[in-house]
């Protein structure tokens, strides 16, 4: 099995849930793996050699999660985001076409559809991205298909929503970024009036989604990996300050660009195939500060996690 991606906040998980099933995981990704005896190799996936030496000896399933995933980055870096995000996942379908992969699972994003136009985001949204994150992830999603028709290799694209867990010390969403600032001071900055909704998702139930994509042959092209529960901004805040007995201070600041202003899925696709989400937003949230609580401030302000990602372990 190989993991691009692999040293990141999912990867992780992914890695460490793969090996304990009983799978040889091999990941490609910039940055070394915290466990010394995993078989990485290290360098960027568009550069030819590490490819062919990623894929080197031959694997019959590839989870594909290397990317640029942060939406602001994606607009302050668009050509980046093209080479990373599309160029680098073109060259991987083709080697991994040609070596004999038989299935990808590949991690895509509510964000391919943009501003929501009915009562919740399923598979059938007209795909109209916001930016250079969403339209990358969008043109991912279609070479999947073209490969998927055209040579039969079975990719399955699962449309994640906000994903969070153990190990997202590097991590700038908001629930990192809450933690942060509770262990290490300063202020919590809202984008906007802080209404905006969105889904969360629990990394564990994430990997659950991975593995059944790796596994059966009725998960192919979009599906749609979320919570199917929303909450605003402030709400997350209510439950923050509800799990941690924390008081931090807040302020408001103009929404970011390309900013959905909410985002409710329906994940029932993925319900009929036998996925479905097992830890609530409280559960999971309260997991993630037990962590973050017992970390020593410098490991904190380094965005370094507190310990290794056990496949056993919760989101």
């Amino acid at each position: 099995m190989l993991v691009t991606g692999g040293s990141g906040f999912i990867g992780r998980h992914v890695v460490a849930a793969l090996a304990e099933a009983g799978a040889y995981v091999r990941i490609v990704d910039l940055l070394p793996h915290p466990e010394a005896d995993v078989d990485i190799v290290l360098g960027d996936l568009a550069d030819p050699d590490v490819l062919t030496a990623a894929l080197a000896g031959g694997f019959d399933a590839v989870v594909h999660l290397a990317a640029v995933t942060s939406v602001l980055r994606s607009i302050e870096h668009p050509e980046l985001t093209y080479n990373t995000n599309v160029a680098a996942t073109q060259a991987l379908l083709e080697a991994a076409r040609k070596s004999g992969v038989e299935v990808i699972a590949f991690a895509s994003t509510n964000a391919v559809a943009g501003p929501m136009r009915s009562r919740a985001i399923t598979e059938h949204e007209q795909l109209h991205p916001l930016t250079p994150y969403g339209a990358t992830k969008a043109a991912g999603e279609m070479l999947m298909s073209a490969y998927t028709a055209s040579y039969g290799l079975r990719c399955a694209c699962l449309r994640l929503t906000n994903v969070y867990g153990l190990g997202m010390q590097a991590k700038d969403s908001i629930v990192a970024r809450l933690m942060r600032v509770i262990r290490l001071g300063g202020t919590f900055e809202i984008y906007g009036d802080g209404t905006q909704v969105r889904d969360y998702v629990a990394v564990s139930d994430v990997v659950a989604a991975v593995r059944l994509a790796l596994t059966r042959e009725d998960w192919q092209g979009p599906v749609v990996i979320g919570s199917g529960s929303s909450l605003s901004v402030l709400d997350v805040l209510d439950v923050v300050r509800e799990v941690t007995q924390a008081e931090f201070d807040v302020r408001h600041a103009p929404p970011k660009p390309g900013e959905m202003p909410a985002v409710v899925v329906d994940p029932s696709l993925a319900r009929g195939r036998g996925w479905s989400p097992q830890t609530s937003f409280e559960v999971g949230l309260r997991r993630v500060w037990e962590e973050w609580s017992r970390a020593d401030l410098a490991t904190v302000a380094a965005g370094a996690p507190v310990a290794p990602v056990s496949a056993g372990g919760h989101a």
